[in-house]
């Protein structure tokens, strides 16, 4: 067992953290503004209108520049992050972000998305290259970098495949889209904001889809099959070929979720798996940051024959020049203003071409690996795994039955698990999902974590299950050494603080 299991960590709670506001002193500057250079007769209200402008400063804190940087370094240090914890979150691929991409990205902050392409060659040929790129590592034949997100991109793939149909003449017919029930969620919420029927594929014992019943339930009125493969239970589909086949005798569009690409990248292609189409998240394989909910990138990658219906515009090379091709009669339209989010194409860019074709055959390799590695060292400590099989880079498991504390039978639940993870610097894994697995914990540990640090997490859930049966209100309170204890999370997203009250609407 290791020390840090054996020594909490003081509290943050009862730490004397002031915020901005209160540490502001009136007259105190940390910096000063450039002065606005104005031309010769002309002012601000001739700028802005005399209608947008202040008629008295913003009521902002007055602080040094060293107070401003000591309370942005305190709230880091009360956040959990990728640089400082590990991060098992099952299906988001936590993995770390290297460095060298913030070092490349800011080369082009002084472009501007609406300036002649004939002065911004350089960043269309990144652009080029990567959309490129892409389509090599997922077998496809055209990539649009536009979405900014992968719901955003499925989004975008499922209105191609409708605009596909339209221009067939079999829009009226195909009404269904086809999600196993261990789909992501917005699979079927994407396939219904497109105008299509769900239909829902039980998975079988084995966590593959039930290859009987998804063959049953195709047909000329199905327009597309939303699969993750591996699914989300961290299973690969071993039937994919035959899955494909038969949705193509009926026409049918495959659609691929890419957020599971980390566990097959450099080593094999959707579109060689028979996908028409497929979205992918740069800020899960391709290590852009998360960022909090955003800014995202979802690039959606196709097959010849949906290339046409592809986002306006697309990138075109003509002998050594790049240039932006709006002449597409039969594309969906623009999805996202400019060009996708440019910095975090910059960023994605950097870690293919840092890596290489063998760098990232590496990846996918060390991701299943850990995982399963993992898999086996959470099962020692006493959890039980959902589909105990060899898995790809995540996997499913769940409190154990019939653990006793005091005499008396204990009752585990994974959100009271997850909150006792806090305590020990580990963000809690994905909890409660996929919904076919009642209690599910998904663990995703990527190939950027280190042996050490698996062994001390599985070390971490055996701890927590030992003084769980030792003192069992223990578990139910977890966590105590976090900023805040445990919070009441329906009320927390109901009803949410978004503001320092004391300060709100200034």
């Amino acid at each position: 067992m290791t020390a840090i299991l054996e020594k909490p960590k003081p509290s943050l709670a009862d730490t004397d953290f002031p915020l901005i506001f209160e540490r502001s002193v009136a007259g105190r500057r940390g910096v000063i503004p450039p002065q606005a250079k104005l031309a010769q007769n002309l002012n601000l209200e001739d700028l802005f209108g005399a209608q947008n402008l202040r008629s008295s400063p913003p009521k902002l804190p007055e602080v040094s520049e060293l107070d401003l940087v000591r309370h942005y370094t305190g709230l880091a240090n009360r956040q959990m992050s990728v640089d400082a914890n590990f991060y098992p979150l099952g299906s988001c691929t936590m993995k770390y972000n290297p460095k060298v991409h913030e070092t490349v990205a800011p080369w082009f902050t002084d472009l501007h998305p609406y300036q002649d392409p004939s002065t911004a060659q350089g960043a269309l040929e990144l652009l080029h290259n990567l959309a490129s790129s892409l389509g090599q590592i997922t077998g496809m034949d055209a990539v649009t970098l536009q979405p900014a997100a992968g719901a955003h991109g499925e989004f975008t793939g499922i209105l191609m495949i409708r605009k596909y149909f339209a221009l067939k003449g079999e829009l009226e017919q195909r009404r269904v889209v086809i999600c196993p029930d261990a789909a992501h969620g917005t699979n079927p919420a994407t396939a219904a904001m497109a105008g299509f029927e769900v239909v829902e594929i039980p998975g079988n014992e084995r966590g593959e889809v039930d290859f009987d019943a998804l063959k049953a339930a195709l047909g000329t009125h199905v327009a597309a099959i939303m699969l993750t493969n591996p699914n989300t239970l961290g299973i690969f589909e071993t039937r994919i070929l035959e899955i494909a086949k038969a949705a193509h005798e009926f026409g049918v569009q495959l659609y691929y979720d890419g957020a599971n690409t980390n566990a097959i990248v450099g080593r094999a292609r959707p579109g060689d798996m028979g996908f028409d189409v497929i979205h992918l998240n740069l800020h899960k394989t391709f290590t852009v940051p998360h960022g909090g909910g955003g800014p995202g990138t979802g690039p959606v990658g196709v097959k010849a024959h949906l290339e046409p219906f592809l986002p306006t515009p697309i990138i075109v090379k003509t002998g050594e020049t790049f240039a932006l091709d709006f002449d597409r009669p039969q594309t969906i339209g623009r999805v996202r203003s400019h060009y996708g989010n440019f910095g975090n194409l910059v960023r994605a860019y950097t870690y293919i071409r840092s890596l290489g074709a063998e760098g990232l055959h590496d990846v996918s390799s060390m991701a299943v690996l850990n995982a399963n590695y993992l898999r086996k060292k959470v099962q020692q400590q006493g959890y039980t795994i959902a589909y105990d099989r060899v898995n790809m880079h995540e996997f499913v498991a769940v409190p154990p039955k019939g653990l006793t504390s005091q005499g008396e039978k204990l009752e585990l639940h994974t959100l009271d698990i997850a909150k006792g993870l806090l305590d020990y610097g580990v963000h809690p894994m994905t909890v409660y999902f996929p919904l076919v697995v009642p209690e599910a914990m998904m663990m995703e540990p990527t190939e950027t974590e280190s042996l050490e640090t698996l062994d001390h997490y599985a070390d971490v859930l055996g701890e927590i299950l030992r003084k769980a049966k030792t003192n069992s209100d223990w578990l139910e309170h977890a966590p105590y050494n976090t900023v805040v204890r445990r919070l009441d999370e329906v009320m927390a997203a109901k009803k949410p603080v978004l503001s320092f009250k004391k300060f709100s609407g200034l």
